[in-house]
């Protein structure tokens, strides 16, 4: 039988997403209730790996007076990074060449050395794998799933993700105006990696007339007739919402590039496509990338909510004697599940849902059907 819980730890990795700093709070101040010490550590698990690196150890003590008042924060008081996955660690040898070394059996020992009894890492799919791996090692650990993508499996949402969609709806409102002063294509990327919530959602909520999808390969054809049948009814502007991991039939995903311990930085998808409709309409198009701005900002009510429930949440589970687990939405409760079940796969948007039958019947281009009827709308 374990021992009781006294010292627990929180981490956040991945990128930043608002809803972050909710989390820590909630979490922080349902422990320190039951009379446990709250460690931050700062910058996922860096500061454990490199204490050195940091005037305070690399940990910070979380009391009740430091998680004051950061609800409305965006980011993270503790500090996060997407670089250096602890199970994978880069090591650069002698010949420059790099090499992956699993560093866990060390962190592992950090936690030892600093008597932290559990773990509530709050991430996104690398962050809850390292949990998982974490748990199988011997650790006590609950996930909180957090990324503005909402690619997490088993829980209906993560935070941060409606605050993306409300951003992106209101740029894309604005750029209305702009669109229809000007009578210009305007081409909006935004961020989702390899799932195509954020531009399905943000695109239906503000009117755009083409949304495209890391889910429906596109052709070029139906949106450029849906473009030229636009303005030749009237309307001679037309907004398009593309994902970043949107691809034509046949190609591949728009990468940037990738850095050594990191995964690869997906984006330019817009420009392209804004050279290509510009080339095949023979009228004047933009591009738009939201990117960073969509991770930014003070989080929705909604994120805010979340944030708290789930940090209440993942004190209460380990509480309970729960472990390897992550909470998870499942209306009107957080539930708790499995770490495996939650990273066996990605959460992508079903083709079937109802958001993508709705887009159809209004009339939305997502780039695999030629329009039947468009919609011309403001």
């Amino acid at each position: 039988m374990r021992s009781p819980i006294k010292r627990i730890a929180l981490s956040t990795g991945g990128g930043d997403a608002p809803g972050l700093n909710a989390v820590i709070r909630a979490a922080t101040l349902a422990a320190r209730n039951r009379d446990w010490d709250v460690l931050g550590i700062r910058d996922g698990f860096n500061g454990l790996l490199f204490p050195e690196q940091y005037p305070d150890g690399g940990l910070i003590q979380l009391t009740r007076d430091r998680v004051r008042g950061i609800v409305h924060l965006g980011g993270t008081i503790i500090g996060t990074t997407n670089i250096g996955n602890p199970i994978a660690y880069p090591v650069q040898q002698s010949d420059g060449t790099w090499i992956e070394v699993d560093r866990s059996e060390e962190l592992l020992a950090r936690f030892e050395e600093h008597r932290i009894d559990a773990l509530i890492t709050i991430g996104g799919d690398g962050t809850m794998g390292i949990a998982r791996h974490l748990h199988e090692a011997g650790l006590r650990v609950v996930g909180v799933p957090k990324t503005i993508d909402n690619d997490l499996d088993k829980t209906v949402a993560t935070f941060g993700f409606d605050s993306a969609v409300e951003f992106a709806s209101e740029c894309i409102d604005r750029l209305f105006s702009t669109a229809a002063s000007h009578g210009r294509i305007i081409v909006v990327e935004v961020m989702g990696r390899y799932a195509g919530w954020i531009a399905l959602n943000a695109g239906m909520a503000s009117g755009a007339h083409v949304i495209l999808i890391p889910e429906i390969p596109y052709r070029l054809e139906p949106v450029s007739a849906l473009i030229t049948e636009r303005a030749r009814r009237g309307a001679k502007f037309s907004i398009v919402c593309v994902a970043e991991g949107a691809r034509p039939v046949g190609g591949e995903v728009s990468i940037v590039g990738k850095a050594v311990g990191q995964a690869e930085r997906l984006g330019g998808v817009g420009a392209k496509l804004t050279a290509e409709l510009a080339q095949m309409t023979g009228r004047e198009a933009r591009t738009v990338v939201l990117g960073h701005l969509l991770r930014g900002g003070s989080p929705t009510s909604f994120d805010r909510l979340l944030g708290l429930r789930f940090g209440a949440a993942a004190v209460r589970a380990l509480d309970a004697g729960h472990n390897g687990v992550m909470v998870a939405l499942d209306p009107p409760t957080v539930n708790y599940v499995p770490l495996a079940e939650a990273t066996h796969r990605q959460k992508t948007v079903p083709l079937d849902c109802d958001s993508i039958l709705t887009a159809r019947d209004m009339g939305i281009c997502l780039g695999d059907e030629m329009p039947t009827h468009t919609a011309i709308g403001p």
